[in-house]
């Protein structure tokens, strides 16, 4: 099978080839394309260098833009060939502390989450993430540095629909006392709780639709974490080499060791929301669903998106339709267009099409 048609049903294609040139829609007839309606890329290259959180190791990543349907792809090199790696829970290797792709041939990339997280959270689509280590870089352990390089390069609608994977039933995972629960939704909403016995952390819970704007503000700065007491053992495990308090929250026992202290009160559940966002992008497609988690990390997270493609009756591909938007006049007369409505709504509530 093509790893571009993963996930696709029996009978079911991609439709449109890929393109060989990025077109942005610029019909005055028909007028802009609703946000979330068209597939999206970056408009140029950007690089950002770095160190590996568990390597140590030096890191350079460049985003390229991509055409339609080509989703999102790590190309890395292995045994002196380039290989390119599908950012697909089908290719997740390990789970362990972090989530590591591979692909058949032994191609790995590593630490993905944050970087995913980015782009499914900055709604994109389609780019071509090229890579010279095994493992993406941690930056300051948010997914910030990524959001702030894609609004430097751009975002660019391509002239194909955006597919969507719409949750039809309950899916529900559990493993040791945490659950995980993928809902009928119109949008994308994340429920997300986490209790540690430490107080510094305690109980604490995130809930909200998650739209470009909500993930870049209240999400995308959320950092890492870790406790003091684990370091050795990581080390010892060859993990975290490249750990330090610049790209981590650190814990020891009742306090945070980091002198400039949380960005937000309850930044340990928003980087679990964070995490969550680019776990579920690895279902390959914008899922339109609300998550609930209990206690999550990594592993449900994969575990509830594999959980939910293996069943054929909990979900179905969508194509957003194309919304014109709505043309008004100020106050001097001149006319201006306008969104009609909810984007998330308006591609959550067309008709579901097996076909």
């Amino acid at each position: 099978m093509s790893d571009l048609s993963i996930g696709l049903k029996k009978g079911e294609t991609l439709g449109d080839s890929v393109s060989s040139s990025l077109k942005q829609k610029k019909s005055k007839k028909n007028g802009k394309a609703f946000f979330s309606a068209k597939q999206t890329t970056i408009g140029g290259a950007v690089s950002l260098t770095g160190v590996g959180v568990h390597s140590g190791a030096p890191v350079s990543i460049t985003l390229q833009p991509a055409d339609m349907n080509t989703g999102i792809r790590f190309a890395v090199s292995h045994l002196d060939k380039d290989v390119e790696i599908k950012a697909h829970c089908e290719f997740v290797d390990s789970l362990t502390l972090c989530t590591v792709l591979s692909s058949k041939c032994g191609a790995v990339v590593a630490t993905v989450e944050h970087l995913m997280a980015a782009l499914r959270g900055m709604s994109i689509d389609n780019v071509v993430v090229e890579i010279d280590s095994g493992e993406v870089p941690i930056m300051d352990g948010s997914s910030m540095p990524f959001v702030r390089s894609i609004e430097e390069a751009g975002i660019v609608e391509l002239d194909a629909p955006r597919r969507y994977i719409k949750v039809l039933k309950p899916v529900q995972v559990e493993e040791k006392g945490c659950w995980g629960q993928l809902l009928p939704f119109n949008g994308f909403r994340l429920d997300v709780e986490i209790d540690f016995e430490t107080p510094v952390i305690g109980r604490q819970r995130f809930v909200s639709d998650i739209t470009r704007e909500v993930f870049r503000d209240e999400l995308a700065r959320a950092r890492t974490f870790g406790f003091m007491a684990d370091v050795e053992k990581l080390w010892a495990g060859g993990h975290a080499l490249g750990a330090s308090l610049d790209n981590t929250v650190a814990i020891d026992k009742d306090k945070v060791v980091n002198s400039d202290g949380l960005r937000f009160a309850d930044e340990f559940v928003r980087h679990k929301a964070l995490d969550a966002v680019g776990d579920l992008g690895l279902a390959g497609y914008p899922l339109l669903c609300c998550y609930k988690s209990y206690r999550g990390g990594h592993a449900l997270n994969a575990k509830a998106v594999k959980a939910l493609l293996s069943d054929e009756e909990a979900w179905t591909f969508v194509d957003a339709p194309f919304v014109a938007p709505v043309r008004v006049s100020d106050r001097d007369g001149l006319i201006h267009e306008q969104s009609s409505g909810s984007a998330v709504m308006v591609a959550a509530n067309f008709a579901a099409d097996r076909n």
